[in-house]
């Protein structure tokens, strides 16, 4: 493929719940494009996007998928993503990377709360939108239905430039309403046919309306049309195309991806009112201490930036970028952002979905891949002049975790490099490593990401692993001061063992952790033996207190004991101190505590008594809540940690999947009588 300069290209996203058949359109713009000789069908596992082995077995979109073609002398680049909430983290990268995104709305069901999220999201990027209405060759659709919800959701800026005609089976072309002319498929391809009589009358209607809203974003045209002069059709795309590049108008054009009708039209669509890198508001880079605006200029110093990895088995890492200035050929080196290292493209590639096609070029505004650059993740800037840095993606943070263990001792040497690899694919997905608890915590969008990620694990890494509930970290405390003697000894012939020390606990602010003091006066207790003290009480507070669990924000003080001249020794007085700790912790009175999350929860207004009366019976404190910018309402609260492990999946169930929340670790927190601490592990 050539390479195309700025003016010529066109990034695309395709969005939409799944089942909504963005797979399916991007197959059939494959198709009539000429790029494939055959449009694949996603049940039998041939399409071009879904490429991926688990896509093929699950029937839909797991990850985002690259494909390119050629329309009218433009480049198009198409990133498939997938519908499900679980997998929001590939649509957030494509959208990252795009400059245009096609909402496809299924018209047999209409809009979900799915295409309001991305909508929302997109619109939060300032990313333009159009929209194609899909499947109106199916039963029980409703063309005129879907366009009054997406009018009522999405304002009056949505504007309809095509209505179908016929239904169902009967569906068989569409009716341009910007130049009032019907485009007829019945012989498979379109031509320039009449438009039924008994529609003349509503796409009059519908004409004179788009005509009225597109001419008054441009003073001159507007003046020209009251006076009484019809806009061309060329006048008329010249300031859609403005409207659309700023975000205030939302063309809605509709077809079927599967017969397929109409997708050449959303193809012209694309290349005419879509925008190109061009129209597009630069890209602020920072560059040291400063930020520049970055415009896609091919002939300015090479800058991409990287929004998507795969590890593919033959040609290992493979990063997807944006070319955001100058131009990316082989061989090319650049200077990653955030390591500062030094990577060398070998190779520049175009992608086919999982076939990819080595080019000369990539200029300023397009997007391809390269291989092996193993210390390069997505997020990172890779710039010609020195460390730069180009917007984060934002992605979302995950809201579900589960353990994971090694099922066998060959599996155990394994994990840790195959979970660092599954990392660099997914920027959603975490791995820590939680020292309290001593298990290993996977985090993600949801079951279903986090199931793909241990089917990931055997299918691509040859790891098997068991799942396991994430254990709660609770902590024990001191409520009182409390005094105790440790005594340890042991003969057992020759050198024997002997410490006794005195201790005195009392309890530290939250937060404090451990202090420790030394009291001891007249050495009975050699200067070389208290630091053994101190770490045995230490040892103690780590092995739990009379619940099992750690013991925190204690001060402890040694200020009397006794030693032996030939028998003591660090051990006997780590011991001593040991011993000394858990005999005065009975008498300081213990507490456990809870870790606290601070939770925002975030639901549409109707859902608000649902959402409150689940928070209370998880022991919420709700702090309040306000409206957002789209009118939802946003929680405050702090929950215990214990009752919010699984909160996104009841959450999903309460609000119909409308709800999202976020939480972050806030403080510990005594547990009230009446609530039940499990023991840990193995008691």
């Amino acid at each position: 493929m050539k390479a195309f300069e700025p003016d010529r290209i066109r990034n695309v996203v395709l969005v939409g719940p799944p089942g909504s058949g963005k797979t399916s359109l991007a197959e059939a713009m494959l198709y009539r494009a000429g790029t494939v000789s055959r449009a694949g069908r996603v049940e039998d596992g041939s399409t071009v996007c879904d490429h991926e082995p688990d896509e093929k077995e699950v029937g839909h979109s797991l990850t985002t998928a690259l494909a390119t073609l050629e329309w009218h002398d433009h480049k198009i680049n198409l990133l498939d993503t997938p519908g499900t909430f679980d997998f929001a983290g590939e649509a957030v990268g494509a959208m990252a990377a795009a400059d245009l995104a096609v909402f496809v709305v299924d018209a047999s069901s209409g809009l979900d709360h799915a295409t309001v999220d991305l909508w929302r999201q997109a619109a939060d990027r300032g990313l333009p939108r159009l929209v194609f209405v899909n499947k109106l060759d199916r039963e029980h659709t409703d063309f005129e239905s879907v366009l009054s919800e997406l009018q009522e959701a999405f304002g009056a800026g949505v504007a309809p430039l095509e209505i179908p005609i016929g239904a169902a089976e009967g569906f068989h072309g569409i009716a341009d309403l910007l130049t009032d002319t019907a485009w007829i498929y019945d012989s498979g391809s379109a031509e320039l046919g009449e438009i039924p009589a008994e529609m003349e009358e509503r796409e009059h209607e519908i004409h004179d309306s788009l005509v009225e809203n597109i001419v008054v974003a441009d003073d001159a045209l507007l003046e020209r049309f009251l006076e009484g002069e019809v806009p061309s059709f060329e006048e008329l795309e010249k300031v859609l195309g403005r409207g659309v590049a700023g975000g205030t108008v939302f063309p809605v054009v509709c077809g079927s991806a599967t017969i397929p009708i109409a997708v050449d039209r959303l193809c012209n669509y694309i290349v005419e009112v879509g925008p190109a890198p061009t129209d597009r508001p630069p890209v602020p880079v920072v560059v040291g201490t400063s930020t520049i605006d970055v415009a896609p200029d091919p002939l300015a110093d090479a800058l991409v930036h990287v929004f998507k990895t795969a590890v593919d088995p033959y040609l290992g890492h493979v990063s997807y970028f944006r070319v955001l200035a100058g131009t990316v050929q082989r061989d090319l080196h650049l200077s990653n952002g955030r390591t500062g290292d030094d990577e060398r493209f070998r190779n520049v590639m175009s992608l086919q979905g999982g076939e990819s096609v080595d080019v000369e070029a990539l200029l300023a505004g397009d997007i391809g891949a390269v291989a092996k650059l193993s210390g390069t993740r997505t997020g990172d800037t890779l710039s010609a002049t020195g460390r730069a840095a180009a917007p984060a993606i934002g992605f979302p943070t995950p809201v579900l975790s589960v353990a994971v263990t090694a099922r066998s001792r060959n599996d155990e040497d394994k994990l840790a490099n195959a979970l660092h690899r599954l990392v660099d694919e997914d920027p959603v997905l975490t791995v820590t490593r939680d020292d309290e608890t001593h298990q290993t915590l996977l985090g993600g969008l949801g079951e279903t990401h986090l199931r793909h990620v241990v089917a990931r694990l055997e299918r691509k890494f040859h790891v098997e692993v068991d799942t396991a509930e994430v254990r709660v970290p609770y902590r024990e405390t001191i409520t009182s001061t409390s005094t105790a003697e440790g005594k340890y000894k042991k003969q057992s012939g020759g050198h024997g063992q002997f410490g006794v020390a005195s201790i005195r606990i009392e309890p530290l602010p939250t937060g404090s952790g451990y202090e420790f003091s030394d009291e001891v006066t007249g050495g009975v207790i050699p200067r070389q033996f208290i630091p053994a003290v101190e770490a045995g009480i230490a040892e103690a507070m780590a092995h739990g207190g009379s619940s099992g669990y750690p013991v925190v924000d204690v001060r402890a003080a040694v200020f009397d004991g006794r030693h032996h001249a030939v028998d003591s020794s660090e051990m006997s007085f780590k011991m001593a101190g040991r011993l000394a700790f858990q005999e005065a912790l009975g008498g300081a009175r213990p507490v456990v505590l809870e870790p606290v999350s601070a939770v925002e929860v975030t639901v549409p207004s109707d859902c608000l008594g649902d959402v409150m009366g689940d928070l209370s019976s998880r022991r919420a404190i709700v702090q309040g809540s306000e409206l957002d910018r789209w009118g939802d309402q946003v929680i405050s609260a702090q929950v215990p940690s214990a009752e919010i492990l699984r909160y996104s999946i009841d959450l999903r169930s309460i609000t119909g999947g409308r709800g999202r929340f976020t939480a972050i670790h806030d403080h510990y927190a005594r547990v009230p009588a009446g609530v039940d601490v499990p023991p840990p592990p193995g008691d």
